[in-house]
């Protein structure tokens, strides 16, 4: 599947999308349903989760894009703190070396003694070791730092090397019922372990061509892991973030994902605001440190949004 940039696109403002305020997003509440939202398609009404009468098996999902900077951690952080905050019990893996998901919720990564490296090497390592709570209620870490880099290299030599992270998950997926693993900006061996061990797959996609071009290389990567390794592994859908509906470029990028990949792209989209990297200064969900937002009302309409889809219990 190939998505080809359209030609003669600017990045002209245009006028605000009618009935929307600047600053917030057509879709970002259930208030806007049956009104074509930024995908231009209608909205439809997303219910408020019924809690969970027991917790777990987890569903695995894999936060997965080549290109940095699209919104991998924010959204892994935020929907995460959505996905709490509806009672499922949630468990983010910071999958990259650069442990931005754990500075993101306030850990050092330096000061860490057990991280998800010593989990994958070491077989006397449980997972339960390295597991840390964080301030949101039923929302816990699997923190990673730069000793994770060192684990590509010598994943290398071992044995069903791609299958290390499912193995280390293993003992703790029945406790959670969401995990979401945060990965790295790169196809390698990390990734691809992240997307043995997974069910499903979030690509995040910023509204800007440089990132469209990409999604078919890791499309194509997505279905040699399913041929080869995970024949169980889905597209769970792709989420447009960073969007501006004020700009032509925003909108053509997000009509052209629309016509590539049809209903694989959630209804929800994320915009583009400066709440997200404060929140990420204050080592918060946006859903704990502006909770009115559009920002976290956006998220907790993809936490509706995937749950409504059957992807999430």
């Amino acid at each position: 599947m190939s998505v080809q940039p359209p030609t003669d696109v600017t990045e002209a403002a245009a006028p605000t999308p009618t009935g929307t305020a600047q600053g917030h997003l057509p879709g970002t509440e259930n208030e806007g349903e049956g009104q074509l939202g930024p995908t231009n398609r209608p909205m439809p009404a997303f219910a408020e989760p019924r809690p969970l009468a027991a917790h777990g098996p987890a569903r695995i999902i894999a936060m997965c894009n080549q290109k940095g900077g699209v919104g991998k951690t924010t959204t892994t952080i935020n929907l995460g703190a959505a996905l709490a905050e509806v009672g499922r019990k949630v468990l983010l893996v910071d999958f990259d070396p650069q442990g931005a998901l754990s500075v993101g919720l306030g850990i050092n990564p330096h000061e860490l003694d057990v991280t998800i490296y010593n989990v994958l090497m070491q077989r006397e390592t449980d997972a339960r070791s390295a597991v840390r709570p964080t301030a949101v209620a039923g929302l816990d870490l699997l923190p990673a730092n730069i000793d994770l880099s060192a684990a590509e290299v010598q994943l290398v030599g071992e044995v069903a090397r791609e299958m290390v992270l499912s193995r280390a998950l293993r003992p703790i997926v029945d406790d959670y019922d969401v995990v979401l693993i945060d990965c790295q900006p790169s196809l390698g061996l990390l990734t691809v372990n992240a997307l043995t061990a997974a069910h499903g797959v979030l690509i995040p996609l910023e509204c800007e061509f440089f990132a469209l071009r990409g999604v078919a290389l890791l499309v194509e990567t997505i279905e040699k892991v399913q041929d080869r390794l995970n024949p169980k592994l889905e597209i769970d859908g792709i989420l447009a973030t960073m969007y501006d509906g004020r700009t032509l470029h925003s909108r053509e990028v997000v009509a052209r994902v629309v016509e590539a990949f049809g209903d694989t792209v959630f209804h929800t989209v994320i915009g583009r605001t400066v709440k997200f990297p404060d929140a990420t200064v204050a080592a918060e969900p946006i859903t704990v440190y502006a909770a009115t937002h559009a920002g976290a009302q956006a998220y907790r309409q993809l936490a509706r949004e995937l749950i409504a889809r059957g992807d999430v219990a």
